[in-house]
């Protein structure tokens, strides 16, 4: 037999094989499509519990307040701010049926993935829960998290023009006696379960692996600008300086108004964030002074003040991890769905936030530290207590570096304006 009666042999009997194989499969048959236990979607799905729950909303006044706000408690938001989401996503995550199954309703999976980052359930309890395979849930969640990010990204952006900047620094003088403020920002790693192959890519300083959250704040608790996804193991300078924050400022595209002088002061500061010891001291970007100082001199007097305005950024970060509970634990998801879990978190943050129907809920009074105006003593906010010990949101660490001579003399005008009649606070000379 030549060479081509061998080829031609051996494809005759690879083709048998096959058809054989495909005919043992045909004849196989399948135990299930669904299991048994969520079958029963069909008689009691999600869109049956909402309903439930919207009907324990309208619950007559005399059954109790206990029956009231069990859509608002389980979803975090009111159900007319659900229906606009719903309206807002639901053109991208909607899925067609086919001839073996319905496809899972866009209201559903909304729902399955609020009901996730509300809190933090794994995928096997929230499928008993919507009776929605886990398999499936593990593709629902990233796709509705992004599909959210889209829509509310107008929620979460940088100011454009000078105007805008003056707007976010007005805020913060009238309410936080900080002039010249653009904002408050810090960073925050995001506990991860190991991710698989990474290596140390996402180990950090503390002993666990981790992903970076970098955001910025304005006056009223909203973020202006958030960067996810850092690897733990980067170093706490290199958080910021990766970020397109970074970059602007450096090229100077942010379009910050012009430098001006501090109230009752001549020499003219340029408008600059406030951030704490993980950050370098810039002309841009506002520290505390280092060390131990004594009470009543100017560096104690100013790191209390920049301390007292940059709680703005350490409230947004405790009410996210308060509301949605998803960042109390290590995430059980790999780093790039982890990114999408906690920018969705971010974007409903501002969403709910500015939303009428939703802020009481999502930050009833009490919420925020306040201050007694008297004594300058600060009142805990309610996350504070509700998130003792049960966050995994852990801080950058705290490495000094050096600055340049003139983000020095920049941070002197701020001290000494804090001591001026103009610029003191009531209450500080006892710190």
């Amino acid at each position: 037999m030549n060479c081509f009666g061998e080829k031609d042999a051996l494809l005759a009997a690879a083709a048998c094989v096959i058809i054989f194989e495909e005919s043992e499969r045909k004849s196989r048959k399948r135990r299930f499509w669904v299991r048994h236990s969520l079958q029963a979607r069909s008689i009691y799905s999600g869109t049956h519990l909402l309903e439930d729950l919207k009907k324990d909303d309208c619950a007559p006044l005399n059954w109790g307040l206990e029956y009231k706000g069990s859509f608002k408690n389980f979803c975090r938001m009111s159900s007319s701010d659900f229906e606009h989401l719903i309206n807002l996503i639901g053109p991208k995550i909607q899925k067609s049926d086919t001839r073996f199954r319905d496809a899972v309703p866009v209201v559903e999976r909304l729902a399955i993935t609020l009901r996730f980052l509300a809190t933090g359930d794994s995928y096997q309890s929230l499928m008993y829960l919507f009776k929605v395979s886990k398999q499936l849930i593990s593709l629902i969640v990233p796709e509705v998290c992004d599909a959210l990010i889209e829509c509310l990204q107008e929620n979460v952006k940088l100011p454009t023009t000078a105007e805008e900047w003056q707007g976010i620094a007005t805020d913060f003088y009238r309410q936080w006696n900080f002039p010249n403020c653009l904002g408050s920002m810090d960073g925050k790693h995001v506990m991860l379960q190991a991710p698989f192959g990474s290596g140390t890519e996402y180990f950090n300083y503390k002993g666990f692996f981790s992903i970076v959250l970098f955001g910025v704040v304005d006056a009223n608790y909203c973020f202006i600008f958030v960067n996810a996804g850092c690897q733990g193991r980067i170093s706490d300078g290199g958080v910021f300086a990766n970020t397109t924050l970074k970059s602007l400022i450096a090229k100077n595209d942010l379009n910050l108004p012009e430098a001006s002088p501090l109230p009752g002061r001549s020499n003219p500061v340029p408008y600059a964030f406030i951030g704490d010891d993980a950050f370098t001291l810039q002309p841009h970007l506002l520290k505390p002074y280092a060390g131990l100082h004594d009470r009543g001199s100017g560096e104690r007097i100013f790191n209390y003040r920049i301390s007292r305005a940059r709680r703005i950024v350490e409230n947004a970060f405790g009410i996210i991890s308060s509301v949605f509970r998803v960042l109390r634990k290590p995430m059980l998801i790999e780093p790039n769905k982890a990114t999408k879990v906690v920018l969705a978190c971010v974007h409903l943050h501002n969403f709910l936030k500015r939303s009428s129907t939703s802020k009481n809920i999502y930050t009833p009074p009490g919420t925020f530290d306040t201050e007694d105006f008297e004594s300058g003593t600060m009142i805990s906010g309610q996350w504070r207590v509700d998130q003792t010990n049960m966050t995994s949101l852990f801080p950058l660490r705290k490495v000094p570096r050096k600055a340049s001579a003139s983000a020095y003399e920049i941070r002197d005008e701020f001290r000494d304006f804090f001591l001026t009649s103009q610029g003191k606070v009531a209450w500080q000379d006892k710190y």
